[in-house]
């Protein structure tokens, strides 16, 4: 492993590990309404993001992402990933932090079928199996919860949305992410403003150490996202579908062993076939790359 394929690795483990460990962080901060933090989150990291801009000198493209072509979309993009974190700061405040997780697990599969449906690729049938079992799997789960598993599904979908809008606008992943925030900052501190107005409302939570950790939500934010670029130019695509199974096992052990959230052996046996759905897909997609390189390859020396 040479120095920049291990620079990839740690940045790609240090990414996905914020992520997994991020409920940890929510649940420390109950006391404060789901809203607020999301608020202060979206504040935070308008700071923290110039921060990481500066430190690259990536004022230039800055300038291109503000450019109208880019911000229309990044504007969509924005709102879908302020919707998405809503969603799993509530989803870990009222205790649904597993299915929080599963959303994270099918989302490569949503991936999938958007490629099917909105670029006509074809699926193989590996794919096709693993998807076909991930259904199953949230069947069941639906007779599990007793009503469709809601917030996994949004989180899935609005993040492969968002995944697919960020993928089609070629700006930096830093100055995009700007982008984002700075157009959600009004819309977050105008309801700061109206919050800190209501009788009896206390901005920065008790004040001390609830200040610092909500300026930390910048950086929590941030940081991983910035690790993830490193790590996504550094790596192979099949170890970057490997690692990001990482982040919900992360979430899914939390929920159960640390928040003792409610899993039954149908959740089991649901899980039991998102899990062997995902072997099946990230196998498909380890051997599709290398036979793809080998074709390269003797391309090459044809």
């Amino acid at each position: 492993m040479n120095a920049e394929t291990r620079l990839g690795f740690f940045a790609g483990l240090g990414a996905y590990f914020i992520w997994g460990s991020l409920p940890l962080y929510i649940r420390l901060m109950d006391h404060i309404s789901a809203t607020e933090l999301l608020a202060q989150r979206i504040v935070w990291s308008v700071p923290t993001a110039l921060i990481l801009i500066a430190v690259a000198a990536k004022w230039r493209d800055v300038r291109v992402a503000f450019q109208w072509q880019n911000v229309r979309w990044l504007a969509i993009s924005g709102l879908l990933i302020g919707a998405n974190w809503a969603c799993y700061i509530w989803a870990v405040h009222v205790n649904r932090t597993v299915e929080a997780s599963l959303g994270y697990y099918i989302n490569p599969l949503v991936n999938v079928l958007f490629g099917m449906f909105i670029f006509s690729e074809r699926l193989r049938k590996a794919q096709w199996v693993a998807v076909v079992l991930a259904t199953i799997g949230v069947g069941i789960m639906t007779m599990a919860y007793g009503h469709v598993p809601w917030v996994a599904l949004f989180l899935c979908v609005t993040f492969a949305i968002y995944s697919l809008i960020r993928k089609q606008v070629a700006v930096d992943s830093r100055a995009g992410f700007l982008v984002e925030i700075a157009l959600l900052a009004p819309l977050a501190l105008t309801w700061l403003g109206w919050f800190s107005s209501q009788p009896g409302n206390t901005l920065m939570g008790d004040g001390g150490w609830d200040v610092v950790l909500l300026m930390a939500a910048g950086p929590i934010t941030s940081v991983p996202l910035i690790l993830f670029a490193l790590s996504a130019r550094r790596l192979k695509l099949s170890t970057l579908g490997m690692m990001q199974y990482i982040g919900p096992t992360l979430q899914f052990l939390i929920a159960t062993l640390v928040f003792r959230e409610a899993f039954s052996w149908t959740h089991g046996v649901a899980f039991g076939f998102i899990w062997l759905a995902l072997i099946i897909f990230t196998s498909d997609s380890v051997m599709g790359e290398a036979k793809a390189r080998r074709l390269a390859r003797a391309a090459r020396i044809a």
